[in-house]
């Protein structure tokens, strides 16, 4: 898996040191990331590691791995209040997985949190932990709209969760789809089959970038005629639209 992730086409590839390492192998799956590292090359692509807890052993034997290897990225798994500490003792960007009670509760502390670049969370730990159902919490409008307004309001990313039914290529674009729509920078996936169409959903396709463009071409030359609004294609347009379309342009450029 982790040969064949060289040439997947993601922006980022995750290894995992939690729940997909039983717990008698965590030294040897640290040991196979160092030993691939120094390996393969993964050209472009964000390399992002996600750590056991670190409130237990193996979370802080993580931490002081990747303290030492290239690295860009540390997912901290049910994340809660300040992690500055992560990033000071590593040197690498963080992004905490929401999959608590208490983490819901403190989602501006850890948005707030020295090197934290990006915010996702996790619907069955959620629904572990809180006693629930995983069916509500995916698609669960208060969580994943409090989980946007919080890390835009601190200029991060927010990730959506992953998508587990593998078959269902409809459902998982339904929901990349939605998770774009309430303002969700990306995706995590589990499987390539799910990477191409996620890069389709949350990429602008020509008829967008067209549209804005045209927008801020439009309101440019009506600002120069003394106008604040403007009507094109049959909407309203103002300034709002146009820094919309400003930053989906820059983000793309």
């Amino acid at each position: 898996m982790i040969e064949k992730s060289v040439e997947i086409p993601a922006d980022s590839i995750v290894f995992d040191l939690e729940d997909s390492v039983p717990l008698e192998d965590k030294e040897k799956a640290r040991e196979n990331l160092r030993n691939s590292l120094s390996t393969y090359s993964w050209k472009g692509k964000e390399l992002c590691v996600r750590i056991n807890q670190v409130t237990i052993k193996d979370g802080i034997k993580d931490l002081l791995l990747l303290s030492e290897i290239d690295v860009n990225l540390i997912l901290v798994p049910k994340a809660e209040g300040r992690l500055d500490f992560i990033y000071k003792a590593t040197g690498k960007k963080v992004e905490p997985i929401v999959e608590t009670p208490r983490g819901v509760v403190e989602m501006e502390d850890l948005v707030r949190s020295e090197g934290v670049e990006a915010i996702s969370y996790g619907a069955a730990d959620l629904a572990l932990h809180s006693e629930g159902k995983i069916s509500g919490y995916e698609g669960n409008v208060y969580l994943m709209t409090r989980l946007v307004m919080t890390a835009r309001a601190y200029d991060v990313d927010p990730i959506d969760k992953v998508y587990f039914d593998l078959k269902n290529q409809d459902g998982f674009r339904r929901e990349a789809e939605y998770a774009k729509s309430l303002g969700f920078a990306g995706k995590q996936v589990i499987h390539p089959s799910q990477v191409l169409i996620a890069n389709e959903v949350f990429s602008l396709t020509e008829d967008e970038m067209k549209f804005y463009r045209e927008i801020v071409e439009s309101y440019e030359k009506a600002l120069k005629e003394g106008k604040g609004a403007i009507r094109l294609r049959d909407q309203l347009v103002d300034q709002v639209h146009y820094k919309i379309a400003k930053r989906k342009l820059s983000d793309y450029s």
